[in-house]
Formats: C-alpha cells, sequence, structure tokens
C-alpha cells in the first residue's frame, strides 16, 4: 500500500466524504435486455414453426 493512504473509517467526516464522492468505476451502466427479448422471441417462433411443420 502507498504510505499516504488514509482509512476512510478513521473519522466520520473522512468517510462521509469518502460515501459521498462519486466513483466513477463502480457505478456501471446494466447491458441493455434487448438482444435477451429479441431472442427469445426468435426461439419461440422457431419453436412454433417447427411444431407446425411436424404437426401438419
Amino acid at each position: 500500500m502507498a504510505e499516504n493512504y488514509t482509512d476512510p473509517s478513521g473519522n466520520t467526516a473522512q468517510f462521509r466524504a469518502f460515501v459521498e464522492s462519486p466513483d466513477t468505476a463502480a457505478v456501471a451502466e446494466a447491458p441493455s435486455r434487448l438482444p435477451l427479448i429479441a431472442g427469445i422471441g426468435v426461439a419461440v417462433v422457431v419453436v412454433a414453426v417447427v411444431a407446425w411443420l411436424a404437426l401438419s
């Protein structure tokens, strides 16, 4: 560790500043669910077409 490391829990003011500071590495956007939903839709259509062809 670096020698100038200060523990953010050392006192209340340091801890509050640590908690309220924006950390861009920790804030990640959730991935889009559109490909998952589209893939499930395509799979349902394919299964329906295969079932229709098998039963006809």
